[in-house]
């Protein structure tokens, strides 16, 4: 079995020395050494893994003892952190964790009893899924007569779910599930990230353990999303599973109201299927506001003699990706970018005379004259923010080709860019600070600081922008004390 996965001399390959070393001292002074989780599940694979743990039959204190260099920093829990370092110095942190079994969990996540143990078997039985239960013995690994069953230590049939690509409860899936309710949305992110199908009786565990779930903080939830969505292949698939399993409704509601909203003539998909195919798309730095971009539809959909509109279903849709991911406790530069991002995916730049054609009339942004001006352009990135004009076009590139009825033609894009490009060599006043004249000069005509200097300074920037020519230190004072007067006249 071991050979139609990896063999022996291609899982040595996968491990670094270092883990090697770690493995050595603790044999050398009588103890086991395993290398454990998902690093072995990824190396079975022929994947590169990304971190290595250690399970031994040393206790804490033994462990800390036999590496000088380390530290405890889950002593409850047995794992001592040793520091080790390569040929060239470069440091490495390996996580060393005494054998253990786990009771009485409480929280949704946590085992109120933890009690070292120096069987294998035993804190094996206590992994989440049987991919994820294997042990690789480092003490025999690099032995010449090294057979599979000796290198590979598989309890529970791990190998064969690898083979059928399957995830697999450790167990009693019910019992797993409600030991750690955070399970739940890792078998979807595997599946998701490997390609994998849940079995049956682990699938529906899931479900039945929703209320376990539930009280799982909404941080370890957010990043078992992030990792569904930016590391599977296809997230479309992870986030099916989500919902099929009823684990959506516990951090994303909004996203079941989409399903079965039809969309007008000019598109393939009802609302929840294109949100799906644009997410699948997006290149990762606008995977999430391709989610979210017509979240907004849910709440603005009007049907009249003319046919289904979703007036304004940007900027809705902006104030709930506020909330959905405020919820989620994303940063707030993240938030806010995104609900940026959902804000302006509606931009239409009319650089061919047919897309106006083609374009829903809720689905047009004001335009002046059949083309912008160089203020309409200065606006449009004064409001979307330089640095997001770049991010703004992959989310429309995204939503354009989850719909091919659009007749989008990506030449727009370049055209629109080439506009951009062409009006930020001028002369680009987009903020206050980039204005001829500041809150002194305005002091000295006699404006106090506060609101009402603030209100004239972007007043000011507004005219800058619709003419940068005004952009002189003799013409803004002008302006200020004709806007103080006009101020005084009412």
């Amino acid at each position: 079995m071991l050979n139609s996965l990896k063999s022996i001399e291609q899982i040595r390959a996968f491990i670094p020395s270092y883990i090697y070393e770690v493995g050595d001292v603790l044999n050398s002074a009588g103890y086991k050494a395993y290398l454990v989780g998902g690093a072995v599940r990824n190396i079975l694979l022929g994947l590169e893994p990304k971190d290595f743990d250690i399970a031994t039959d040393a206790l804490p204190e033994q462990v800390e003892k036999i590496f000088p260099r380390s530290v405890g920093i889950y002593a409850k829990f047995g794992t001592v952190l040793v520091i080790m370092q390569s040929n060239t110095g470069e440091r490495f942190d390996v996580e060393v964790t005494t054998f253990r079994k786990e009771e009485n969990y409480y929280g949704g996540r946590w085992p109120a009893d933890v009690k070292f143990t120096d069987d294998l078997y035993v804190d094996l039985s206590r992994r989440d899924f049987t991919v994820n239960a294997f042990a690789i013995d480092l003490n025999v690994i690099n032995k010449s007569n090294a057979i599979e069953g000796e290198v590979v230590i598989d309890y529970f049939d791990g190998k064969v779910d690898l083979e059928n690509k399957v995830i697999r409860a450790v167990g009693k899936p019910i019992d797993r599930f409600t030991e750690d309710g955070l399970r739940s949305f890792r078998a979807c992110r595997l599946a998701s990230v490997y390609g994998f199908t849940i079995e049956e009786a682990t699938f529906r565990a899931i479900h039945d353990t929703l209320h376990v779930s539930k009280i799982v903080s909404m941080e370890r939830i957010r990043d078992e999303f992030l990792k569904t969505i930016y590391n599977s292949a296809k997230p479309s698939y992870g986030i099916e599973l989500l919902r099929e399993s009823g684990l959506l409704e516990i951090f994303m509601p909004e996203l079941l109201d989409t399903i079965g909203i039809v969309q007008p003539i000019f598109h393939s998909d009802d609302l929840y299927t294109h949100s799906l195919k644009a997410l699948d798309i997006a290149e990762d730095s606008v995977k999430i506001a391709a989610l979210l971009h017509d979240i907004g539809k849910t709440k603005t959909k009007i049907e009249d003699a003319k046919g289904i509109h979703f007036y304004g279903h940007d900027v809705v849709g902006a104030e709930m990706t506020d909330m959905i991911l405020t919820r989620m406790r994303l940063p707030k530069s993240e938030v806010k970018r995104n609900v940026t991002l959902v804000r302006w995916h509606m931009f239409f730049y009319p650089s061919a005379q047919w897309r106006k054609e083609y374009a829903d009339e809720d689905e047009v942004e004001s335009v002046d004259g059949g083309g912008w001006t160089d203020a309409a352009v200065r606006r449009f990135v004064q409001k979307v923010g330089e640095d997001m004009i770049e991010d703004l076009f992959k989310l429309r590139i995204a939503d354009a080709t989850a719909n091919p009825k659009m007749g989008f033609d990506q030449n727009e894009l370049q055209v629109f860019s080439d506009r951009i490009s062409d009006v930020r060599s001028k002369d680009m006043v987009l903020k206050v600070k980039d204005l001829d004249i500041d809150g002194d000069d305005l002091m000295a005509i006699g404006v106090n600081p506060g609101p009402e200097m603030g209100n004239i300074l972007n007043a000011l920037l507004e005219l800058v922008i619709d003419d940068t020519g005004m952009n002189k230190k003799e013409l803004l004072l002008n302006s200020a004390k004709d806007i103080i007067q006009k101020g005084k006249s009412h």
